[in-house]
């Protein structure tokens, strides 16, 4: 009887019905609507029914389809939502809800729209009471579905999908602040929400393709769902907590993956732009993290996609060093050099596994060349933004990865016949240089450890031309404080070096130490380094770069003496050539000779000294062009096919040099010594051990090792009572050592003076006698093979004959 009769139905019923007019065209009945609102606002325990009463007549209309009704009650669901912020707004909520899910569920896409935008009001409104058992999850599935419309309309299209992101950016914003709402941040829903963003971002090069005409252009940008999606990517990654921010970008990873994005890498690196700048700086670590991860989880990947990952890697990188790198630092280089490795291995063998079969994917050397090429320079690129504390660090940790050179390295070689360890030193000397350029340290102490240099000048000594050539590049860079390097990358004997405009400061107290405590190791390695063979131009350049920058950098009175001993020794290897060097090679020690001392002389302005210098290149210049650095250091190079014989007038003498630079304050006695490298064990891991060491090193080691010296002694065979016998023997032997040491302390400290005296008296003795019969077999010839001849005064004198005519024994064949 109610339902017939109008007059006895409910009140808030027949206000309801009142909004809606006769021809839905006229729209929503504004007067009736405020006396729904009125009433909403007196008697808020109704609001439940009136929303449920609504949403009855949305889902009738919808099924009649009544579109036009249904767009009335959407409106006055907006007002009611948007005039009462009762504590019973909840269970309204769930109706307005209920309405939103079945407009969105609709093949209309202006039901769609519609259902959407509704929620997105109510997504911007703050509500007073919390809600323990409101669900988003279709909500979130379906503003998802939405993203990835593909309507045949192309402007229906575009506005189901700029509604789909409006949707998710509603839900992100109602739910990520709020505690108790279902937490956003869970998988199930970043794998939806995430990768629906990336897809419409992804497309936005499609839309820019279109090229819309210049008046339709601005409306155009409005309506484009690529920015609106990557407004809502930078909100939603912007309110990211510590803890979320791992689910919010494996999404990412996984769709660049699926996609096939990394190859062409622009898209990649604009994604991960936009997430280093919208997340906040102290989560920037564990984005690097999660890159570094992934490029180890695709460590079998083609070498394109993990090129991209290193590029993406090294802007992210970038731009997370300016603000909180934290504790990735040296976990991202250890990560970088393993892949380095990785790489030489799969270049080496062809495959992943290390084996080629039927199964195996070939890998191309050139893809896998450009890979490492981007690790480097990703290294390089990251390193420069470090502080200076975190560089050096860096520095020592790269170099500590470099396979240290060794006469008994295994040569473990490849497809292509190359040496893997070769191939890695290369590759980390070249990530080293790509640190140390541009470097600034003030203390060469610190920039150039004791560790760290003689590692790197061990390398140095190395047969391989390319390596030698990385290390003195490095020793530049590392030199090089004040910018001067670029000045001297052409050799030249210029008459006034002002026109290279140098930068020279005083040689500092720290750099002083420095030179005093490395100079001849320095010294050292550039005086062998001249004498190789295989050096060409690039080394000639590099090494009279390093001079001139030693000589500007870290000079005093006693280094530039010390460096004029050192360039003639050099001149006089040229000259005398027991290396038997080419002739490129010995013009070129010359021409590196004339052009260092025409350098010196003008930074010292000793006016005897510049005009002697003068003289001797004027006069090569008339007799021997093939001297200088003009004729030599260039493309085609004119060369004298004899060098030997050189007269005195084409040399710089040491004579003249230190009489005209003692008179000017320099030590003219040091200056008089020839320069003569020390000898260190270095010389073992490079090839200039002498035939005849080797002859006696192998008539020492056949001798030992002869039959009729003595018979071979079985290997024993190792067993549990073997090793339980040496455990034991070992704790004896410590405790005899002990004993010992306490019978010696015991004795110095209650024995009298006389008996100490001399015992130490007879030790002392001994070791003299000892010294005696060392220096008398050293001084005295070897004995002659054949046999001994008698003097004229009838006393037998041991005669050695020449070494070629020896007769050695067969064994001895070297």
């Amino acid at each position: 009887v109610c339902g017939c009769c109008g007059a006895l139905r409910p009140r808030y019923k027949r206000l309801v019905d009142n909004i809606f007019p006769e021809d839905p065209e006229d729209g929503l009945v504004k007067t009736n609507m405020e006396k729904l609102t009125f009433y909403a606002l007196s008697a808020p325990e109704k609001l439940d029914r009136i929303g449920a009463y609504l949403s009855e007549r949305l889902i009738r209309d919808v099924g009649r389809h009544r579109y036009g009704y249904v767009c009335i009650a959407m409106e006055a669901l907006d007002q009611l939502l948007m005039a009462c912020h009762c504590q019973s707004i909840n269970l309204f909520v769930e109706s307005f809800l209920k309405m939103v899910a079945k407009l969105l569920e609709s093949e209309k896409p202006n039901l769609q729209i519609l259902g959407t935008n509704s929620f997105v009001k109510f997504a911007n409104i703050e509500e007073d009471t919390p809600s323990y058992h409101r669900s988003y999850d279709f909500f979130v599935s379906r503003f998802s579905e939405m993203c990835h419309s593909s309507h045949d309309d192309l402007e229906i299209k575009t506005k189901i999908r700029m509604s789909g992101i409006k949707g998710l950016q509603g839900v992100v914003r109602k739910t990520v602040n709020d505690e108790l709402q279902a937490n956003i941040w869970d998988p199930q829903h970043m794998d939806k929400i995430v990768p629906s963003l990336l897809f419409n971002l992804q497309h936005v090069e499609e839309a820019e393709s279109r090229s819309p005409s210049p008046l339709q252009a601005p409306e155009k940008e409005k309506e484009s769902p690529a920015e609106l999606a990557e407004r809502c990517l930078r909100e939603l990654l912007g309110r990211a907590a510590f803890g979320n921010i791992k689910n919010a970008i494996k999404p990412v990873l996984i769709h660049l993956d699926n996609h096939s994005l990394w190859e062409p890498k622009v898209f990649a690196i604009r994604c991960f732009k936009i997430i280093m700048y919208s997340i906040q700086p102290q989560h920037s670590h564990l984005v690097i993290q999660q890159l570094l991860g992934h490029l180890d989880a695709n460590s079998r990947s083609a070498a394109t996609v993990r090129a991209g990952i290193v590029e993406v890697l090294s802007e992210a990188a970038v731009i997370a060093a300016t603000g909180s790198v934290g504790p990735t630092v040296l976990e991202m280089f250890n990560t970088l050099l393993r892949q380095l490795r990785l790489s030489i291995d799969y270049a080496l063998t062809g495959s992943y596994d290390g084996a080629v079969s039927l199964g195996t994917k070939i890998i191309k050397e050139h893809e896998e060349r450009m890979f490492q090429e981007a690790v480097i320079k990703t290294v390089g690129s990251f390193a420069s933004t470090l502080p200076t504390y975190q560089r050096s660090e860096v520095i020592l940790f790269i170099m500590s990865k470099v396979p240290r050179p060794s006469l008994h390295q295994a040569v473990d070689t490849g497809r292509t016949g190359e040496n893997r360890n070769r191939l890695t030193q290369i590759m980390l000397l070249k990530s080293l240089l790509q640190v140390s350029t541009g470097f600034q340290c003030n203390n060469m102490m610190s920039a150039l450890p004791s560790n760290f240099l003689d590692r790197l000048l061990s390398t140095a000594l190395m047969e391989d031309a390319e390596i030698r050539l990385f290390v003195l590049e490095i020793l530049i860079s590392f030199i090089d404080r004040h910018g001067n390097r670029h000045k001297f990358s052409t050799i030249s004997t210029l008459s006034d070096i002002s026109v290279l405009k140098l930068k020279v400061d005083k040689c500092s107290r720290q750099d002083t130490v420095f030179m005093k405590k490395h100079s001849q190791q320095l010294y050292r390695h550039i005086y062998l380094s001249c004498k190789e063979e295989t050096n060409v131009q690039k080394h000639y350049e590099a090494l009279y770069g390093l001079l001139a920058l030693i000589s500007i950098e870290l000079a005093n009175e006693e280094v530039v003496v010390d460096l004029i001993r050192l360039v003639l020794a050099v001149q006089d290897v040229a000259q005398v050539n027991e290396e038997n060097l080419p002739v490129y090679n010995r013009c070129a020690l010359y021409a590196l000779g004339a052009a260092y001392l025409n350098l010196i002389s003008q930074l010292t302005t000793v006016p005897a000294f510049c005009q002697h210098i003068h003289e001797v290149i004027e006069t090569r210049k008339k007799e021997a062009p093939y001297m200088l650095p003009e004729d030599v250091f260039v493309e085609r190079p004119r060369l004298s096919q004899n060098l030997d014989g050189v007269v005195i007038e084409l040399l710089f003498r040491q004579s003249k040099i230190s009489e005209v630079l003692g008179g000017s304050g320099y030590n003219s006695d040091r200056l008089c010594l020839p320069y003569i490298p020390q000898l260190t064990d270095e010389d073992r891991l490079s090839k200039r051990r002498s035939i005849g060491e080797t002859i006696s090193l192998q008539v020492e080691v056949e001798s030992r090792n002869s039959p009729e010296k003595e018979e071979r002694v079985p290997a024993e065979e190792i067993t549990y009572e073997t090793l339980k016998k040496a455990i034991v023997d070992s704790v004896a032997v410590e405790e005899q050592e002990r004993e010992r040491r306490r019978q010696v302390v015991e004795k110095f400290q209650k024995a009298p003076f006389e008996e100490i005296a001399a015992h130490c008296g007879a030790r002392a003795s001994l070791l003299q006698s000892k010294l005696n019969q060392i220096f008398e077999i050293t001084i005295r010839p070897p004995p002659s093979p054949s046999g001994t001849i008698t003097a004229a005064y009838g006393q037998p004198q041991n005669h050695s004959i020449p070494v070629y005519e020896m007769k050695f024994p067969d064994l001895c064949v070297y």
